[in-house]
């Protein structure tokens, strides 16, 4: 395994590693200064400030730990993935989405990075918002 790709791979473990610990400023401390956002089935945001306004929201709403998490880098270090299921409760209401309850979730997920000067400068996060709106829904 060379170094770039060890970097890259510690890099987005420590991301994941302050996602699940609830420290949006430890995953902002991952990101470019101008970090391109995007977001599941949404927009991209750009920036640190716009990634925490995403992220306080996104605890308001949502309660989440990630497990299984498996990432996997280029030889390069320029580009990442992680593969992770995503385990949640659904707290408050978010905008055109149904009611919350506390329903819990489990759905399977990915993020794609792109990485430059050791940090992230692209975050892409997938999952099947069917899925999820089916689970939260019954």
């Amino acid at each position: 395994m060379s170094e770039a790709m060890e970097a890259a791979r510690a890099l987005v473990t420590r991301y994941y590693a302050a996602f699940n610990t609830g420290d949006v400023e430890g995953m902002v401390a991952c990101l470019s200064p101008e970090v391109a956002h995007h977001v599941n089935e949404g927009g991209v945001r750009v920036g640190h400030e716009k990634f925490r306004d995403f992220c306080a929201h996104m605890n308001r709403c949502y309660a989440e730990e990630l497990t299984d998490i498996v990432v996997m880098a280029h030889p390069d270090g320029a580009r990442a993935a992680a593969e992770f299921t995503v385990n949640g409760r659904y707290l408050v209401t978010d905008d055109g989405l149904p009611e919350a309850k506390g329903q819990a979730y489990v759905l399977p997920a990915g993020g794609f990075f792109s990485i430059e000067g050791g940090l992230i400068t692209r975050v892409v996060t997938y999952y099947n918002l069917a899925d999820w709106m089916r689970q939260v829904s019954e």
